[in-house]
């Protein structure tokens, strides 16, 4: 059985780093394009990142845009997401998922609804 497990989450002052780690079990990680979303109250999950399954191919969401790395070990089942010059507004839950790789998948790589598997999420707070 799939798993995705987040860590690396927590509080942090705006202007501050964290990174955060997604490890996968359960499924051929390298068939797998990842990516990272987040949800914050009252809002709709939304796309932040995501990485081809091949590793050097990124995407970003605008608002994240030369702030956020995504990044992946195919040697250790795990994504990553650096994430710098934190705001307020990047408070929210984040959440790891995988995309198995197909012709189209990389297209649909900011739609929540293509992705196969998700992880639990891990809280990201950004204090003013």
């Amino acid at each position: 059985q799939a798993q995705l497990v987040e860590s690396g989450g927590g509080l942090v002052q705006a202007g501050g780093s964290l990174r955060l780690s997604c490890t996968a079990s359960g499924l051929t990680f390298t068939t797998y394009n990842m990516g990272w979303f987040r949800q914050a109250p009252g809002k709709e999950r939304e796309f932040v990142a995501a990485i081809l399954w091949s590793g050097p191919i990124t995407a970003y969401a605008n608002s994240v845009k030369g702030r956020f790395t995504i990044s992946r070990d195919n040697a250790k089942n795990t994504v990553y997401l650096q994430m710098s010059s934190l705001k307020v507004e990047d408070t929210a839950v984040y959440y790891c998922a995988g995309l198995k790789e197909s012709l189209t998948a990389w297209d649909r790589r900011e739609q929540a609804r293509w992705y196969d598997y998700w992880g639990r999420g891990t809280q990201v707070t950004v204090s003013s």
